[in-house]
């Protein structure tokens, strides 16, 4: 098993909550952490109909027949959400602090219904795929920059040295065919995949509701409720733009990018890493990379995401601003591995406009080595985790 950075905060948390919600992306990890962390648990899966079946027909029973002096841990929880408000009147009753370990594909879905019943009473932890730092511990991390971003990060690929494309491919037919088919508002699922497609040839790039829906042949509407959907399945997220502005007109419209560059790669149709040197969208896939990384750093410490980028009417961007309280640390990112002294333009710009020292800024690029060029630090992508210490 790869040991995963979160299993730290999730002992942690659930020495104070009596519930304890473990939320991501199918096969991101959820069921092994819980169960590796908790191994005298007793554990239910969701996913099975007949235990769907005894949690909805009577749930008082499901629960007392699971009851135990160490705890229990309910997989897929998003298949039963009624069974959250029987757990609200156990917790109530008994306050064991991490008594209910729980998991969730459905960010969406489960926090509404969490939202509704357990307000106070949960701690809400998110694990997405593999880090670098996780995959270096495990010593699974290749020297090649195109092969983890075709490969992706998730566990299960690492673990059974299954081929990307064909678990990718698997992978987009079951989370359609099993998660998108339970939503309401997407009324053809061809339609949908076609939507996902076209989203990561965007990949990295300003979102244009319009645009998308033209070339997917639905409305700006459907589109922004896709796209929610996508973000609720830690498929995609939307990055902001920063609102600082300096006496500058902004951009206001958020960025596409995937949380896997795996999965992105698959719905590009790439068949190896090869593809990748010569795709007009490597640089916008090393972006989004680099930029989920981050979030994973910032998730695995049990700390919501602070990233932004910037850019003004001018065309002037700088591709991550990490916000800590009042401290902006902007980030430029570089696929190219040779640096370029015009690499460092745009942190220049941006660091006179805001009146910061060249040493609280970064570049992270494709190539090894560290350097200091006009005061700014240049990281290789390997050194990702240096930067994480700072932000």
């Amino acid at each position: 098993m790869i040991k995963r950075k979160l299993a730290s905060e999730l002992k942690n948390v659930a020495n104070q909550f009596p519930v304890v919600a473990v939320l991501g992306p199918r096969q991101s990890g959820k069921t092994t952490l819980t169960k590796m962390t908790f191994k005298k648990y007793a554990y239910v899966s969701l996913e099975e109909l007949d235990n769907q079946e005894n949690a909805t027909s009577d749930p008082r029973h499901f629960l007392e027949s699971l009851k135990n002096k160490h705890g229990i841990i309910l997989d897929e929880i998003q298949n039963t959400p009624g069974l959250l408000s029987y757990i609200q009147t156990y917790v109530d009753e008994h306050k064991k602090p991490g008594y209910f370990i729980l998991t969730g594909s459905h960010n969406i879905l489960l926090n509404e219904a969490i939202s509704q019943t357990l307000a106070g009473r949960v701690a809400l932890l998110t694990l997405l795929p593999l880090s670098i730092g996780e995959l270096s511990q495990a010593k699974l991390l290749t020297q090649n920059l195109e092969k983890i971003m075709f490969t992706g990060c998730y566990p299960r690929i690492y673990d059974e040295k299954i081929q990307p494309q064909k678990w990718y491919a698997n992978y987009i037919r079951t989370y359609i065919e099993r998660d998108v088919r339970m939503l309401k508002n997407v009324s053809s699922l061809s339609l949908f995949q076609k939507f996902i497609k076209l989203c990561a040839g965007r990949i990295g790039q300003l979102v244009n509701f319009t645009s998308l829906g033209n070339d997917c042949g639905v409305s700006a509407t459907t589109v922004r409720d896709w796209l929610s959907i996508l973000e609720s399945s830690y498929i995609v997220f939307l990055l902001r733009p920063h609102h600082k502005n300096f006496n500058k007109r902004l951009v206001k419209t958020p960025k596409l990018y995937f949380y896997d560059t795996g999965l992105a790669c698959s719905l590009l149709e790439m068949d190896d890493e090869k593809e990748l040197h010569t795709s007009y969208l490597r640089g916008n896939l090393f972006e989004s990379f680099v930029i989920s990384e981050f979030i994973k750093n910032r998730y695995n410490r049990d700390l919501r995401p602070n990233l932004y980028f910037w850019r003004d009417k001018q065309g002037h961007e700088v591709d991550c601003i990490i916000e800590k309280g009042t401290r902006l640390t902007p980030i430029e990112i570089k696929v190219a591995k040779t640096l370029n002294a015009s690499f460092f333009d745009e942190l220049k710009y941006w660091n006179e406009l805001a009146h910061s020292e060249a040493k609280n800024s970064f570049l992270i690029y494709g190539g090894k080595e560290k350097h200091v060029r006009f005061g700014i630090k240049a990281f290789g992508w390997q050194s990702l985790t240096s930067v994480f210490l700072k932000s």
